[in-house]
C-alpha cells in the first residue's frame, strides 16, 4: 500500500512540467564565479514573458523601489544578481506548480499564506541578524518554497492526506511525524524529489530537504536553514495560514542560541511581518478567493 502511494507521488512529480529553459539558464549563469549584469540581462531578455513578470514584481510594493523601473539591466544592478536569480526562480516555480485549489486534503490558500509568512519572517530574522543584503532574498525564497513537497502529496493522496492532518491534530503530533507513520513518505522527501527534477540546489534545496532535520544537517547553509525552521515554527503556532501543522516541533535550544533569536522576536516583528506579507502576495498572483487581509 505504502509502496503504491510512493509510486503515485513519483509519477506525479515526473509529470510536473519542467521549469522554463530561460529560468534554467539564469540559474546556470548565476552560479558562475564571475558574471556581470549584462550576461544576466541577455539571458532573461530572450524570454519576454519572464522579462514582464520580473519587471512586474520589481515594480510592486514588495520591493518598494520608489520609482518605476523599465530597464532590466538597471534593475539587476540595483537589486543585485542574487536577488534577481531568486526572484526568477520563485516566479518560475510558482507559475509551474499546479494550483490544486479545489483539492480537499490541504487547503492551498492557507498553505500559501503560511509559506509567505515563513518566507517573510525568515527574511526579517536575517535582517535582524545583519545578514548581507545581497543574501537576504535567499531567505525569503527558501521560506516560501520550504513546504513544496506537500503539493504532490496533497494532489495524489488528497483523502489520505486529510486523514493524516486530522490524525496529527488529534494526536498532537507534528504533521511531519504523522506523514512518516501514516503515509510512509514525508514532504521533505517529496520536496527533494521536486528540487532534483528541477535542478534546484544550494540553500533552497537544503532547506526543502532538512527543515525538519536540523540536528542532522552540518552543511554551510545552517543559518538559512535555522531561520526558516524558526520562522516555520512561529507561523504555525500563530496560525498564519495553515500548512496542516497545529503542533509543530519546537527547534532545540541550541538552534535558538546559534541563531541569536529568542521566542519574543516574532512579537517584536509582528507588524512588520504582516505588512510584508501583504506586499509579498504579488508573488502568488493572488486569485479572488485568496484572503486579502492577514492577521495574527
Amino acid at each position: 500500500m505504502l509502496e503504491s502511494m510512493n509510486e503515485k507521488i513519483c509519477e506525479y512529480i515526473k509529470n510536473i512540467p519542467s521549469l522554463p529553459v530561460s529560468s534554467g539558464k539564469v540559474m546556470e549563469i548565476c552560479n558562475k564565479v564571475n558574471i556581470n549584469p549584462s550576461d544576466l540581462n541577455y539571458v532573461i531578455s530572450l524570454d519576454p514573458v519572464l522579462v514582464g513578470r520580473i519587471l512586474h514584481l520589481l515594480n510592486s510594493a514588495y520591493y518598494g523601489l520608489g520609482h518605476h523601473v523599465t530597464s532590466l539591466v538597471r534593475a539587476i544592478i540595483m537589486l543585485g544578481i542574487n536577488t534577481v536569480k531568486n526572484l526568477t526562480l520563485s516566479a518560475a516555480i510558482l507559475e509551474t506548480l499546479p494550483k490544486n485549489r479545489d483539492i480537499k486534503g490541504l487547503n492551498m490558500n492557507g498553505f500559501w499564506l503560511h509559506s509567505l509568512c515563513v518566507g517573510v519572517t525568515a527574511k526579517q530574522l536575517a535582517k535582524k541578524q545583519g545578514v548581507d543584503s545581497t543574501m537576504i532574498e535567499e531567505y525569503f525564497t527558501s521560506g516560501l518554497l520550504h513546504d513544496i513537497g506537500k503539493i504532490p502529496i496533497n494532489a495524489v493522496l488528497s483523502a489520505d492526506y486529510l486523514l493524516t492532518v486530522s490524525a496529527a491534530d488529534r494526536g498532537q503530533k507534528s504533521l511531519f511525524a504523522e506523514e512518516d507513520s501514516s503515509l510512509g513518505i514525508n514532504h521533505c522527501i517529496a520536496g527533494s524529489m521536486i528540487a532534483k527534477a528541477w535542478n534546484i540546489d544550494g540553500p533552497i534545496a537544503n532547506v526543502i530537504a532538512n527543515h525538519h532535520n536540523l540536528a542532522g544537517y552540518s552543511g554551510s547553509d545552517k543559518n538559512i536553514l535555522y531561520n526558516v525552521a524558526i520562522a516555520n515554527y512561529f507561523a504555525s503556532i500563530h496560525e498564519t495560514g495553515f500548512s496542516g501543522d497545529r503542533f509543530p516541533e519546537k527547534p532545540d535550544a541550541k538552534i535558538w542560541k546559534e541563531s541569536g533569536i529568542n521566542e519574543n522576536t516574532f512579537e517584536e516583528l509582528k507588524e512588520t511581518i504582516l505588512d510584508e506579507i501583504e506586499k509579498a502576495k504579488i508573488f502568488l498572483n493572488i486569485c479572488e478567493d485568496f484572503p486579502q487581509k492577514t492577521s495574527l
